[in-house]
């Protein structure tokens, strides 16, 4: 099922590396399940933030979840493929367009995810973008983040180089700035709900774990 789901969601992008990529994400990346688990049930819009190439926004679709999915990337590339991928899948309530968080959020009440760009902001740019995010998190609704944690592992190492050969790759628009610690999602996070913290690895190299805020209904 997943190699299907993986040849299906990938079809409709142009380019070789972009099908390689979606491929690839669908069939080895934990992140898009533990979304999809995270979100499972909930009938409430979803606010993508950094959605790329609209995987996300794709995989929740083809797994049944028919809430509103609004995605934000400030990678203009990135949101023209998505866009047109959208319309050739003829997946229905799905709105991608080109914005920069650090210029702030739109209005939105619902869940939220914010996954793989943390490490791009400045500590105070962090601060705020989880600030404005949380904010936008309804009553029983939930913030789901995936970020790198700043620790002493070769885990941790690892990760700076993947972000580092991103940008050299010009995958990535910029290369890392800031990782945040454990505490600091604690801190930011603590005084609008619940929040979980645990790693995701699953078979990647990579330092990364899925930051789970719930807001009480």
């Amino acid at each position: 099922m997943t190699a299907e789901l993986a040849k299906k969601l990938a079809s409709p992008f142009p380019g070789r590396w972009d099908r390689s990529y979606v491929a690839a994400k669908v069939k080895t990346d934990p992140l898009y399940r533990a979304v999809h688990a995270e979100l499972e049930g909930s009938e409430m819009p979803l606010l993508d933030l950094g959605c790329g190439l609209g995987l996300l926004a794709f995989y929740l679709r083809e797994r049944g979840l028919t809430f509103p999915i609004r995605g934000l990337d400030y990678d203009a590339r990135k949101i023209l493929t998505a866009i047109e991928a959208g319309i050739f899948l003829k997946m229905p309530e799905l709105d991608f367009a080109t914005h920069d968080a650090r210029q702030g959020l739109p209005d939105h009440a619902g869940n939220v995810t914010v996954l793989d760009i943390l490490q791009f902001f400045t500590p105070p740019e962090q601060e705020s973008l989880l600030g404005l995010a949380a904010q936008r998190v309804a009553p029983g609704g939930k913030l789901v983040i995936r970020s790198g944690l700043h620790d002493d592992s070769l885990r941790f190492k690892l990760t700076v180089a993947g972000d580092v050969l991103a940008k050299l790759s010009f995958w990535m628009k910029a290369g890392p700035t800031h990782y945040p610690r454990t505490a600091d999602f604690e801190r930011i996070l603590s005084p609008y709900g619940k929040v979980r913290i645990e790693p995701m690895w699953g078979g990647t190299p990579f330092n990364n774990h899925l930051i789970v805020l719930e807001r009480e209904g």
